[in-house]
């Protein structure tokens, strides 16, 4: 068995519901098609450290020190950190509707 390559775009998308609390990894799992629970951990982490750049690395290629390849233009650098925050903004919106709701109790 070879390696298994996740787009940025799933990566995100677990990051997300996992964070919002949306899905159990277990259901994260089966609905991205991720093999082990310990990669869904790790792009948490990763989200968690600020290294977002990592998201969009090839394998075996986990840059630091420039952050990767020099081949991405200002614009798709730009277009990238807009689409972070507004995916930070969705869980935190998410994040305030469930203490609301659990205040209420």
């Amino acid at each position: 068995m070879g390696k298994s390559v996740y787009s940025s775009d799933v990566k995100w998308a677990v990051v997300k519901a996992k964070l919002a609390g949306e899905l159990t990894n277990e259901e994260i799992m089966e609905k991205y098609n991720i093999k082990n629970v310990s990669q869904i951990k790790t792009w948490v982490r990763w989200y968690r450290k600020g290294e977002i750049y990592r998201f969009d690395q090839p394998i075996g290629k986990q840059y630091t020190y420039g952050h990767g390849p020099e081949d991405r233009t200002e614009d798709e650098r730009k277009d990238r950190q807009i689409n972070h925050l507004k995916m930070e903004n969705e869980i935190l919106k998410k994040y305030m509707e469930i203490e609301k709701e659990l205040k209420k109790k």
